[in-house]
């Protein structure tokens, strides 16, 4: 079992939309006033978010935070105002609300929520792979590692629709490398294939990566079999983001009905160690999930 996440400070804001402007179709990119979050917040961590002036939906839904910066003071002896952005896909009935958000909308934010990426100073070379919305938690990620390590991202996506925020990677000095299934914009085919050949060159980099579960699983056994270190974040439905619900756990590789090993993606990720994760149930689950 992994050690506990540091205890960071964790804030539930009544705050305000900066921006909220679409990149790509059914891409969004929201831009939120979260005082406290610059120094605190760390690459790998999501937050918890719900529309104030809606019931429906109910429940809070998760989002992994792609960048934290601030705006100058309105006027002179005020706080530069911090933000935190979001980027996030149309898919239902929640992101269907958020992105009729306009500047001014209020909004409640719970966070900075989880375990982020661990990050160490070896200067050895760094890659990145993510699918579609799977970058939103590397923006950070790569902007700790650029000065460090040799980094180098690869985005896969199903066309060019899906392939967001390259040029944000790219100016912290990150190499870009792009798959789209249908050969829209620039390979041909699955992010898997460059990065297997990225491996071949570099066999000790180590490999972050999000996205879609049955990319992380063509990731996890790339890696596994070059015994390279992987680490993953996990996308998954939450009602809490605290450990409260249990209603997103999954389980770790020693798992046993003798043994339990459950691990809650809130609290012990959205970032795990590929090692520590039974991959064939989580497969099995996302494809249950899928039918359900």
């Amino acid at each position: 079992m992994r050690s506990e996440e540091k205890k960071h400070k964790m804030k539930n804001l009544q705050t305000i939309v900066l921006s909220n402007q679409e990149i790509s179709p059914g891409y969004f990119r929201m831009r939120i006033l979260a005082p406290g979050y610059k120094g605190t917040a760390h690459p790998g961590q999501f937050v918890m978010f719900r529309v104030r002036r809606s019931l429906p939906p109910l429940l809070r839904r998760p989002f992994g935070i792609f960048q934290i910066g601030s705006l100058p003071a309105d006027c002179e002896g005020m706080p530069e105002k911090e933000f935190i952005e979001l980027i996030y896909k149309v898919v239902g009935s929640g992101t269907e609300v958020m992105r009729e958000l306009h500047h001014g909308d209020r909004i409640e934010l719970l966070g900075p929520l989880g375990r982020g990426f661990e990050i160490d100073d070896v200067a050895g070379d760094k890659i990145l792979v993510g699918g579609g919305i799977g970058l939103v938690p590397l923006y950070m990620l790569a902007d700790s590692l650029a000065d460090r390590s040799r980094t180098r991202l690869l985005i896969g996506g199903r066309s060019r629709e899906d392939i967001i925020t390259v040029t944000e990677f790219e100016r912290l000095g990150v190499t870009s490398h792009v798959t789209t299934e249908d050969g829209s914009l620039g390979e041909e085919g699955l992010i898997t294939r460059i990065l297997e050949r990225k491996l071949d060159k570099y066999p000790k980099a180590k490999v972050y990566s999000c996205g879609p579960m049955p990319m992380l699983r063509a990731v996890e056994a790339i890696c596994s079999a070059r015994k390279v270190a992987l680490q993953v974040s996990l996308e998954a439905l939450m009602a809490c983001g605290v450990g409260a619900c249990l209603g997103c756990v999954v389980k770790g590789r020693e798992h046993s009905e003798q043994n339990p090993d459950y691990l809650c993606t809130c609290r012990q990720g959205p970032v795990f160690h590929s090692h520590e994760l039974d991959w064939d149930r989580l497969e099995k689950s996302a494809e249950q999930g899928k039918s359900s």
